[in-house]
């Protein structure tokens, strides 16, 4: 087996770890805001203690950090803030796997916004795939109480938030590869660490200073919390640097479509772990949109 396919599946697994910790502590004691900063504050400091050890073993000399690098990865950063805070606050209203799967639409907003922005060329099968996945979000639109199905159910919170920490991952994929490369550095394991030092660390001062500002019981909360948020920045840690070295070794296409499986970790976690049900419309739901995320990984 191939190196990069058992670290892509450790990669959704840590994943899918964060998240469900992420919902309990958000569930519980946090707000969407704390369980947020609990990602960023636990696995920083981390972070770049091995990245500064990795470089003084390798003997490597530290970059110039280029003003792109800083804006990419600013960018990218607050994206990943305002996606991660989607995604936990639409925990609080949808099942566990749910909520994942309308993260996972990220793969369709990229190609439909290179489409529309950037002039990408998407081909007719890409279009179908796109179309069919439209489909699966109008099947998860509507809470699992209610039955049928509408056009004008789509616009709720829900489906607001789930599309919203899609485009918003999506956003931050494209601005870390940018900030990454930035660098000139041929070793792809020191550009993927010095990336993700550089930003977990900006993450941490932005959300500190904001919570502080507008809801300053968070940050004493996270820190009531360590027991349990310590494991959401490891995971975060663990499963960052697994995608990032994915991606050095694999074409990211199929790293993107091995990585799928994160969809099913879900289902597991929510039906066996947080004991939710899933309804049929949800589960349809869930596998129209994965074969729609499968058929646009299979053109890129």
């Amino acid at each position: 087996m191939a190196l990069w396919i058992p670290i892509t599946l450790a990669a959704a697994f840590f994943q899918t770890l964060r998240f469900m910790l992420q919902r309990q502590l958000s569930l519980k004691t946090l707000t969407p805001g704390g369980a947020t900063l609990a990602r960023f504050l636990y696995s920083a400091p981390l972070v770049v203690v091995l990245i500064t050890v990795y470089m003084g073993a390798r003997g490597q000399t530290w970059p110039a950090f280029p003003p792109a690098f800083w804006f990419y990865g600013a960018a990218g950063g607050l994206a990943q803030i305002l996606a991660t805070v989607a995604t936990v606050s639409l925990f609080k209203s949808r099942n566990f796997a749910v909520g994942i799967t309308f993260k996972k639409t990220e793969t369709m907003q990229a190609v439909l916004v290179g489409w529309l922005i950037l002039g990408d060329q998407v081909t007719t099968f890409g279009f179908v795939a796109i179309g069919i996945g439209l489909v699966g979000v109008l099947l998860l639109s509507t809470p699992p109480d209610l039955s049928g199905f509408r056009w004008r159910d789509m616009a709720n919170r829900s489906v607001g938030l789930g599309l919203s920490a899609g485009i918003l991952f999506a956003v931050s994929a494209v601005t870390y590869r940018g900030a990454s490369l930035s660098l000139g550095l041929d070793d792809p394991l020191a550009r993927a660490g010095l990336t993700l030092a550089a930003v977990t660390t900006m993450q941490t001062i932005a959300m500190l200073v904001w919570l502080r500002l507008r809801d300053p019981g968070q940050v004493s909360a996270v820190w009531a919390a360590r027991r349990i948020a310590v494991w959401v920045g490891m995971m975060s840690m663990a499963g960052s640097f697994c995608w990032f070295v994915a991606f050095t070794l694999q074409n990211a296409a199929y790293v993107k479509a091995v990585g799928q499986v994160e969809l099913v970790f879900s289902m597991l976690v929510t039906v066996l772990i947080f004991r939710e049900a899933i309804s049929a419309r949800e589960w349809i739901g869930m596998a129209v949109l994965m074969t729609s995320i499968l058929m646009l990984v299979a053109t890129i």
